[in-house]
């Protein structure tokens, strides 16, 4: 990889000056508070990705869709062309990094509808993971709660408490930046740290353990369907959905340090390090089944908690549970940071209704605060259908499949098809800048068709795969709000405007 100078380097000024003069000639004057280090940016991505939230959230779905073998193997598989994703996602990040990120990406490569399209689906990505990772949180909670206290986690009481972990997130990104940097660093070695406790624990604790043989070829059909190739192919959202968030490092590059490196580095280091940790994970877990039907069919309405009670005993598991609640929580707070600026970005382009209001930034912390409540408003409204129908948590998880993953492939495919004309930054592919992003593009594009076909047969009002939907629904509200819009959005091509000046002025209150 190529790490030379990037041509508006002044090797006068330090990073941060040469960051913030970038800024200004991708047309934004700076408003937030560049208090961001490498380690923090790379710890956003890895806290959203967070494994310990991901893959015990969806071990169920993977049980049923594929069992052990897809699992293992699939997370192996969807690893590798997600780091391919990353690497030419992050080429791209170098060269424009911006809060926007990957819908201002598109409009710089590709034009005006690329952009608005492109952050249309970012942003129902982002806005789906906020209520997919904090109702996650929640189920997980009450069955922390269902064994320690005997509490009866009904849906009722899941959604009151994913309400107040919605709000513990809002309350923590109000208090700027550095405070979240810090607690992503934490994360970081939560993560690892509780990986390595459950790993261990589950390799010493119980006197039973599954053979290699079963945990890397077993095969188990739940779903109603008959083609075992589609079914393994339906099993790899498990590891698909993990591996999705890695953009927050793009989204906060305006208040990194050096961003034009150190946000495209946190975004490969985020995938290589959770592909590492989630593959140990998930394969310290399944060696440790004890009884895969009970498992399935746990009153906890968690898999994965059952197969620690089964594995620890109730006070081991108890224990481990609180580390996974930990993490999760972790990983919602990195998500709503990530939300929240893009929801800032786009204001600032004037691309959402109410613009002015969203991308008014505080004085005191230089964050967005209105941006951060709309947020987690939104995330709330998506998981409100869950306290009538289980299937509905499914369909916020395909939400934000459906939303994000072929958001990261758009600026890629447009950097491809602009050639030359594509000025890298300092971090950037070389000579394998096309072909790494040909197999992005080419993955995005296939499981994007995939994670839209029916996961389960028959196919019912409650086994209905709603991404297809979500995904309809999203572009149509885009289309509709591009007629009302188109007038008043745009990104800037320069800055010096004295009238955009003023106005991002006004702004910070």
């Amino acid at each position: 990889m190529s790490l030379s100078p990037p041509a508006w380097s002044n090797s006068g000024l330090g990073p941060q000056k040469d960051e913030e003069q970038r800024l200004r000639e991708l047309g934004y004057q700076p408003v937030l508070a560049r208090r961001m280090g490498g380690f923090g940016n790379f710890a956003i991505s890895f806290s959203v990705i967070s494994i310990l939230s991901g893959c015990m959230t969806l071990y169920g779905f993977g049980m049923n869709t594929g069992g052990p073998a897809v699992m293992l193997w699939g997370w192996a598989g969807v690893g590798l062309f997600v780091l391919c994703v990353g690497m030419a996602l992050a080429e791209v990040t170098s060269a424009y990094p911006t809060s926007g990120a990957l819908y201002y990406m598109a409009d710089r490569l590709g034009g005006r509808k690329w952009g608005w399209y492109t952050g249309w689906l970012n942003l129902l990505g982002l806005l789906g993971a906020i209520a997919g990772i904090d109702y996650g949180a929640a189920l997980f909670t009450g069955a922390f709660l269902n064994l320690r206290f005997g509490f009866e986690p009904t849906p009722g009481w899941t959604m009151v408490i994913f309400v107040c972990i919605l709000l513990l997130h809002a309350v923590l990104n109000l208090f700027g930046v550095r405070l979240v940097s810090v607690l992503n660093s934490v994360s970081v070695w939560w993560h690892l740290g509780g990986v390595a406790v459950i790993v261990g624990a589950l390799a010493i604790v119980p006197s039973h353990h599954q053979s290699p043989s079963y945990v890397f070829t077993e095969f188990v059909n739940n779903t109603g369907w008959h083609n075992s190739l589609y079914v393994a192919a339906v099993g790899l959202l498990l590891a698909q959905y993990t591996f999705c968030g890695y953009d927050a490092s793009a989204h906060l590059s305006e208040e990194t340090s050096n961003a034009s490196v150190t946000a495209a580095r946190g975004i490969v280091r985020a995938i290589w390090v959770s592909w590492i940790a989630g593959f140990a994970l998930l394969a310290g877990l399944t060696f440790a089944i004890q009884d895969y039907t009970g498992a399935l069919n746990s009153s906890t309405g968690v898999p994965p908690a059952q197969i620690l009670i089964d594995a620890l005993g109730t006070s081991g598991a108890t224990a481990m549970l609180l580390i996974v609640i930990v993490a999760q929580l972790f990983c919602g707070n990195a998500e709503v940071a990530a939300a929240s600026r893009m929801v800032f970005a786009f204001s600032r382009d004037n691309a959402l209704p109410g613009s002015a209001l969203w991308r008014r930034v505080s004085s005191r912390t230089q964050t967005p605060v209105n941006a951060v409540w709309l947020s987690v408003v939104v995330a709330c409204v998506l998981a409100l259908p869950s306290l009538y129908s289980t299937t509905a948590y499914n369909a916020v998880v395909a939400i934000n499949v459906i939303g994000i993953t072929p958001a990261y492939a758009i600026p890629i495919y447009l950097r491809l098809r602009a050639g030359k004309r594509f000025e890298p930054g300092p971090w950037n592919l070389g000579r394998w800048s096309r072909p790494v992003g040909w197999i992005a593009v080419t993955w995005v594009a296939g499981v994007t068709v995939l994670f839209c076909l029916p996961q389960a047969s028959p196919v019912t009002v409650d086994s209905m795969n709603y991404a297809v939907v979500a995904l309809a629904v999203v572009l149509v509200l885009a289309t509709v709000w591009w007629y009302v819009a188109r007038g008043s959005y745009s990104t800037p091509q320069s800055y010096g405007n004295a009238r955009e000046q003023s106005e991002i002025s006004e702004g910070i209150v």
